[in-house]
Parts: C-alpha cells; sequence; structure tokens
C-alpha cells in the first residue's frame, strides 16, 4: 500500500525482508555482468607527454621578438596544424593503425578516428600570473595497442615542436623580409629626394637661406671695394687734369722758348726741375720707392740738378747732350709729363674696369639677396620631404636590424621553444576498460535497479498489513487485529497424514 501513508524505519525494513531477493540478486549479477562485459571489450592503451613552454632565453630589452601572436592562440593553431589530414594520415599507414576497422571504409574517417583518439589538455599553472599564459601541455593518445599508442604520441610531440619552430621561423623571416622591401623603397625615395636636394642646390647654389650672412657680409665688402675705388679714380682723374695742365704749360714754355731762339737757361732748367718735383709729390702720394716711374722720375731729377750745378751763375752754355739732341725733339721733363699722363690714363681706365665689376659683382649679389625669401619657401619644402624620407627611411632600417636579430635568434633556436619534460611513456595496463571500474559500476547499477524493482513490486502490491494500512485506506480506527497463523512442525505432520490417508480412501473407491 504505498503512495497511502508516510513510511518510517519499520516499514523499510518490512519491505527489506518481503524483497530482499529482487534487491540482493540484480546486485549480485551486476558486478558479474559488467565485469564480464569489460573482459569481452576490446583494450585500449593511452600513452601520453608533457611538453612545457619555454619562455624566450634572450631578455625582451635586447631582441624583441617578431612572433606576436598570443601563446594560446598559437598553440590552437599548433593543433589545428598537426591534426590535420595531411599529418594524420602519413602515421595511419605508416603503423598500420586500424587495420581490422581499415577494411572498406575511406581513409577520411579513419582519419576522424585517430583525431578522437588524440587529446590535448592544457596544464593549469599553479601561480596565476597576469598574462594568464599555458606554462604547458599534455598530449595523450589512446590506441588498441600500448606500441602504436607510444609511437604515434611521440610522432605527434615532434610534429608540436617542429610545426611551433617553423611558424616562428617563418613569421620572423617574412617579418624581415617584409621590413627589408619597405625599406628599399625608402631608399628609393630618399635617393630621388636627395638628387632634387643635390639640383634645387646646384641651380640655386648662392641664393640658399645658408648663404644670406655670406652674401651680407660680400655685399659690404663690396661696397667698401667699390667705394675705395671711387675715390682712387676720382683722385686719379683729378691728378691727369693737373697734369694735363702742367703739360700745357710747359709745352708753351717750350715751345715760346723755341720761337725766342732760346736754350735752356738757368730759369727754364728750374721751372722743369720745380715741374719735376711737384710730379714726383704726387706719384709718391700714390706709389711706393720702388715704383718704376717714381724711379725713373727721381734719376731725371738728380740730371736736372746736375744739369743746374754744372751751369753755375754764369751765362748760358749748352751740354753735350743739349748739343747732339735734335732742336725739333721735347726735353725730357716733358717727356716725362706725357708718360705719367699716360700712365694715369692707364690707371684710369683699369680703376674704371674695376668699379664696373664691382657694380656688376653688387647687382647680383642684391638679385640673390632678393631672391633668398622666395629660394627659401622651396627649399624649406624639399628639405621637409628629405628630412620625411630620411626619418622614415633610417627607422624602417633600425626595424629591419632589430628583424634580423629576431629572426636569428629564431634560427638559433633562443626564443620561445617547446621542451619534452616527459616523454611519451609505453603503457603497461591498458586504460580503457578498467575492469575494477566496470565490477563497481555494475555493483552501484544492480543495487539501484533492485530498488527499483522492489519499489515496483510494493506499488503492485494492494495488501492491508497493518493497523497503519487500514486506517490510511478506510480513514476508521482499528478496533481488534487477528493474528496471523503459522502451522508448526507437528501439525504440519498431522495435516501430510491425514493428506496420504485421505489419498488412499479416495484410491479404494474409485
Amino acid at each position: 500500500m504505498m503512495g497511502h501513508r508516510q513510511f518510517g524505519w519499520d516499514d523499510y525494513v518490512a519491505i527489506w525482508h518481503r524483497r530482499r531477493r529482487w534487491i540482493v540478486l540484480p546486485l549480485i549479477l551486476g558486478p558479474v555482468l559488467l565485469y564480464v562485459i569489460a573482459l569481452l571489450l576490446p583494450s585500449r592503451y593511452e600513452s601520453d607527454t608533457l611538453v612545457l613552454i619555454q619562455r624566450q632565453i634572450i631578455p625582451n630589452n635586447l631582441v624583441q621578438s617578431t612572433v606576436t601572436q598570443d601563446l594560446n592562440g598559437r598553440v590552437v593553431s599548433l593543433q589545428q596544424q598537426v591534426l590535420s589530414r595531411t599529418r594524420l594520415e602519413p602515421l595511419i599507414k605508416r603503423y598500420e593503425l586500424f587495420k581490422d576497422e581499415a577494411a572498406g571504409q575511406p581513409m577520411e574517417l579513419l582519419v576522424e578516428e585517430l583525431r578522437k583518439a588524440i587529446t590535448l589538455t592544457p596544464v593549469k599553472p599553479i601561480v596565476r600570473s597576469r598574462d594568464e599564459t599555458l606554462p604547458g601541455f599534455s598530449i595523450g593518445v589512446t590506441l588498441s595497442t600500448a606500441r602504436s599508442a607510444q609511437q604515434v604520441c611521440a610522432d605527434l610531440t615532434s610534429m608540436f615542436i617542429e610545426e611551433n619552430l617553423r611558424q616562428r621561423e617563418q613569421s620572423a623571416r617574412g617579418t624581415t623580409n617584409f621590413l627589408q622591401s619597405q625599406a628599399d623603397d625608402a631608399k628609393r625615395q630618399l635617393d630621388e629626394q636627395d638628387a632634387k636636394l643635390a639640383d634645387f642646390k646646384r641651380r640655386h647654389i648662392h641664393e640658399l637661406p645658408d648663404e644670406a650672412q655670406t652674401n651680407l657680409k660680400l655685399l659690404d665688402s663690396l661696397n667698401g671695394q667699390l667705394q675705395s675705388t671711387t675715390q682712387t679714380l676720382s683722385r686719379l682723374q683729378q691728378d691727369r687734369t693737373y697734369t694735363e695742365s702742367l703739360l700745357a704749360q710747359q709745352v708753351a714754355a717750350w715751345k715760346a722758348a723755341l720761337a725766342t731762339g732760346d736754350k735752356a737757361a738757368p730759369q727754364t732748367l728750374e721751372q722743369q726741375l720745380t715741374a719735376m718735383q711737384n710730379m714726383l709729390d704726387t706719384l709718391e702720394a700714390q706709389y711706393t720707392q720702388d715704383y718704376p716711374d717714381v724711379v725713373k722720375l727721381k734719376a731725371e731729377i738728380a740730371q736736372v740738378k746736375k744739369k743746374l750745378h754744372d751751369q753755375g751763375p754764369g751765362p748760358e752754355t749748352k751740354t753735350e747732350a743739349e748739343a747732339q739732341r735734335p732742336s725739333g725733339s721735347e726735353p725730357p721733363h716733358i717727356q716725362q709729363l706725357r708718360s705719367t699722363l699716360r700712365a694715369y690714363g692707364d690707371a684710369i681706365g683699369a680703376q674704371s674696369k674695376t668699379q664696373q665689376r664691382l657694380q656688376e659683382q653688387i647687382e647680383l649679389l642684391q638679385s640673390r639677396i632678393q631672391m633668398i625669401p622666395v629660394v627659401e619657401q622651396e627649399y624649406k619644402e624639399i628639405t621637409r620631404d628629405y628630412q620625411t624620407a630620411q626619418g622614415f627611411y633610417n627607422d624602417l632600417l633600425k626595424k629591419k636590424n632589430e628583424s634580423g636579430m629576431a629572426t636569428d635568434m629564431e634560427q638559433r633556436q633562443q626564443g620561445e621553444q617547446l621542451i619534452i619534460m616527459d616523454p611519451a611513456n609505453l603503457p603497461e595496463s591498458p586504460t580503457f576498460p578498467n575492469r575494477p571500474l566496470f565490477a563497481l559500476g555494475g555493483l552501484g547499477g544492480g543495487f539501484f535497479l533492485g530498488l527499483i524493482l522492489a519499489w515496483l513490486l510494493e506499488m503492485r502490491d494492494k495488501s492491508l498489513r497493518n493497523e497503519k494500512d487500514i486506517e490510511a485506506c478506510l480513514g476508521l480506527p482499528t478496533l481488534a487485529m487477528v493474528p496471523y497463523l503459522t502451522a508448526g512442525p507437528k501439525q504440519k505432520q498431522f495435516q501430510a497424514g491425514e493428506a496420504g490417508k485421505l489419498e488412499m480412501a479416495e484410491g479404494r473407491t474409485a
């Protein structure tokens, strides 16, 4: 009468006594049955290995790695690469895996079966860090034989390590090649800007902003030279004018002397000496004592003085040189004045050319100085583009060198790498099926099944066994209970004897 009232411990004990066969029988048969099933199932052996992730050996502040992918994402990428059909199919053929199941099955199903037999379990760090990176992972392979499980596990571990090295080296080399190509392009652009800048400087060699102070200083110097040349030219013109007037006087006096028939009198020599002395003063003011005209004029003055000394205060007499000189030739002092006048003309011509040249140079410098602001604007634009190209090229060159060191580090296996901490083991006992565990599961399952059977039988039983059942079913109090009588041994013997006699009597009657 389950379901009509609440049960107590005495009710459960009574149910156990009534249904113990239905509980004990599954409890005994369950472990035996599952153990037998475990014996019939094919054995599976698991080989595993532990792979740790070793950090970069060289400090990051010395050589920065070019592999920027997250470590967890890279492990997932390695798993996809290693567990691909291209990698697993050779393992199936090499070790003849699933040869019992391979008959009539496509390779895709066998590869999927092997993929299911492989497990990748991350190792949880003991101490939590900020970057939350994996310290390592374990690779497990479960197959029908221990040797094949060990071999496949070892090969997979080698594939993980080789693929990690290949990917890191390929990534570093790809970064270096990319930076090299970018640096080459930047170098071409820098050469173009350099050629533009050189051509601009060549076209505006004296009009650059850096030449402004030099041009101004040179302009001041040329202005000073022009002023000095102008003053010298003016003085030379004055001296030439004075010499021309002096020459005109001397020629007039000489001609007058020739007309009257007078020869060189002492008074005429004195006038000649005075004129020559004035001319010497003029030349000494402009030239040094070693100047040829000065030396020559001094010599002629000395000759005139000697003539005056030789003539004395007496009547006028001819010297030997005057007697030999033709009467129509000019006296030496007039010739000297003409020579001096020609020298003044040559000096004035030279100074005029110098003045013109200085004026042309000044005009050229002034035009250059006026063009400097215009040239400076264009020069700034070209210089800015050149500096930008140079900075970009230097930055790329620095990054390329750093990437080259990172690539060399990866090739020398000094970067982040995978190391085998525990190699693939050879399992001594199968990991599946676990027969003691199967038996224990059968024990628990049998006990649970027995409880369910007992509960179902109690639900089908409508008997009223005690006063609690009567009160729960009828809702009335119990007045009296008729005990359940059972026959003892003697009563059972008597009943058996009486039954035998009754059968014999019936036989006779028949």
